[in-house]
């Protein structure tokens, strides 16, 4: 296993399980020992892991609270990007949207519209758009994770080549100048990829909190994606990578 390949299951391993032992992370990844502690300094000087005596943990940045408690963050910016989003959106149009409570918040703006095509992995869209206004709704397959009603793995994968949709809406943990768009783990940054190639145009919708911020796990580049909904200007850097990688950016504030 290559080292960047090694310190990003660390990173996925202490997320899922909050703290992990200097050992058990050697016997799991078939390493020694003072390889994983070399990875851990690593990952602390980059600010992904916090040392503690004998392992090491997620600093306090990076853990996300739960998915209710993270709908009422910055509440308001969400809900003007969200507007701003479902005004992207005709009436008859296919959409496919991931988990994320700011994609929740897409979901109930785009109550109004008709005769949608709807893909999603996250039951809380799923509901929230089915049996309305002629609409067709599709959700993934598989095992609906408690926190957020999201099913991700490989058959959430597959669910999602079966669609070749107009539009992609992605929620994102973080926007970073040279990294681009990040996430706290790989199976939703895996979900929000193949969401991306499956779409004719891909917008993102991140509320200023996410914004020069990292996150452990690269989903794509901004060349990747047309359109970003925020909801205060960028920094100027920021701007001119976006107008560089052709992204059109909209900001609702």
């Amino acid at each position: 296993m290559h080292a960047t390949e090694r310190q990003s299951a660390i990173v996925t391993a202490v997320r899922e399980r909050g703290l992990c032992g200097v050992g058990d992370l050697a016997e799991r990844l078939h390493v020694s020992d003072e390889t994983i502690r070399r990875d851990i300094r690593r990952l602390a000087a980059r600010g992904l892991v916090r040392k503690v005596h004998g392992g090491v943990a997620l600093p306090e940045p990076l853990r996300e609270s739960a998915f209710r408690q993270r709908m009422d963050e910055h509440a308001e910016a969400k809900r003007a990007i969200a507007e701003a989003t479902a005004g992207l959106i005709e009436n008859g149009e296919s959409v496919m949207l991931d988990t994320g409570t700011t994609t929740a918040y897409v979901a109930r703006a785009l109550t109004g519209h008709r005769d949608l095509l709807v893909a999603t992995n996250c039951a809380d869209i799923a509901r929230t758009l089915a049996s309305r206004n002629g609409n067709r709704v599709y959700i993934a397959g598989g095992e609906i994770r408690a926190d957020d009603g999201a099913v991700l793995g490989h058959e959430a994968i597959r669910f999602v080549e079966r669609f070749q949709v107009h539009t992609a809406i992605l929620s994102i943990a973080a926007v970073d100048l040279d990294a681009g768009l990040m996430d706290y783990y790989v199976d939703e940054a895996e979900f929000s990829s193949a969401v991306i190639r499956h779409a004719q145009r891909a917008v993102v919708v991140a509320d200023h909190a996410k914004i020069n911020r990292r996150a452990p796990v690269r989903v794509a580049g901004f060349e990747d994606i047309d359109v970003l909904v925020t909801d205060q200007q960028l920094p100027l850097d920021y701007a001119r990578r976006l107008e560089t990688a052709g992204v059109n950016l909209i900001v609702t504030g």
